[in-house]
């Protein structure tokens, strides 16, 4: 009885604990996905406009049924373990191919029109499939997502150069037998094949699995480093002052989940400081310890996605001797206007020599 009484206590603890709504929409978005969206504790249309994170799960989580999508992420760390964040989670189910960047901008509109969001802190995150949809989507949309992080995936795009302009965390493990960790290094070339790639962190971690990368998913610096970029940051910096790395995956992320407090965006916080040059490799000598959580197994037989060309629109443009915003404009058939929204400048801002502008 005794028991009985300690586990209904502590049930009762967790649900307190997870006052955050999880819904279930099916067929709402037309020619796009299935999905859920979690709200926070006490949300409503009229509170504070809040972050957005999309959640881009792995093969292992594909098909019809909606609730394989909560048996890891941002959802299980919610439902299960304590996750408390003040932001909405927009969590799609892929039935079975590889993510489509315009689908999955179709879901985060109709958010956006039923949910009160805040637009300059739009985030994406994903792992193995769900990775190489990070790194599509957000290098198609680079102008409207704040921060992504792609865990042990890769990429299908035809031009990598969006991905520049936004921070960009790329995670994966060097002893992946699932992704192989070259299919991230693919994508980290051809970025620094476009030019500068200062956004960009690149995170190889030595001996680590595929399934190993899940537990990123249950740790508080997660969302902690994906809320301190926004759209309206001067420059778009990085944040370089959090790790991840061997021994952060071997903590007790469950215990620090219960124990948290709410992880918010902090709005006092001004910009980043400058970032430093192009951080090509992250490399720790942590050896890996023995993986207790249980949810990440159900990604060890993920497969990498599909080598299909996706369709990107974007144009770059290498900026020259004697060029002005205006007569970049002119040349091709835009205004500064939209070439200060593309690029996330100011009118009177200085042009580089050899740096690429989008122009579309």
């Amino acid at each position: 009885m005794k028991k009985v009484l300690i586990f209904i206590t502590f049930s009762l603890l967790l649900a307190t604990l997870n006052a955050q709504k999880i819904t279930p929409f099916r067929g709402k978005v037309s020619d796009a996905y299935n999905f859920w969206i979690s709200t926070p504790d006490g949300y409503s249309k009229n509170s504070t406009a809040k972050p957005l994170v999309v959640f881009l799960h792995g093969r292992s989580l594909c098909g019809r049924d909606l609730n394989r999508v909560k048996r890891y992420g941002p959802l299980n760390a919610i439902e299960k373990h304590g996750l408390k964040i003040d932001a909405i989670v927009l969590a799609p189910q892929n039935p079975g191919s590889s993510w489509r960047p315009d689908k999955v901008m179709s879901l985060v509109e109709w958010t956006k029109r039923h949910y009160n969001i805040d637009t300059n802190r739009i985030y994406v995150i994903g792992m193995s499939l769900g990775g190489y949809g990070t790194i599509d989507f957000a290098g198609t949309y680079p102008d409207r997502i704040a921060a992504a992080m792609a865990l042990c995936g890769g990429g299908t795009l035809r031009d990598y150069c969006g991905l520049n302009d936004i921070p960009l965390w790329i995670l994966h493990g060097t002893a992946d037998r699932a992704v192989g960790v070259g299919a991230s290094q693919r994508v980290v070339d051809a970025m620094n094949a476009c030019g500068n790639s200062k956004r960009l962190i690149w995170t190889k971690l030595p001996g680590a699995n595929h399934g190993r990368l899940a537990r990123i998913f249950y740790l508080p610096e997660t969302y902690q480093w994906l809320f301190a970029h926004s759209l309206s940051d001067e420059g778009r910096n990085v944040d370089r002052s959090f790790k991840i790395n061997n021994e952060t995956l071997s903590r007790s992320v469950y215990q620090e989940l219960l124990k948290s407090d709410i992880i918010a965006v902090d709005y006092s916080k001004t910009a980043p400081a400058p970032s430093d040059g192009v951080e090509t490799e992250d490399m720790y000598t942590d050896n890996e310890t023995f993986d207790t959580l249980e949810t990440t197994k159900t990604e060890v037989n993920d497969k990498p996605a599909p080598e299909v060309k996706a369709k990107n629109t974007n144009k770059y443009y290498t900026i020259k001797k004697g060029d002005t915003l205006s007569k970049i404009a002119r040349k091709h058939h835009t205004s500064v206007k939209a070439l200060c929204k593309l690029n996330n400048i100011k009118p009177d801002a200085t042009l580089r020599i050899g740096k690429k502008i989008r122009v579309r």
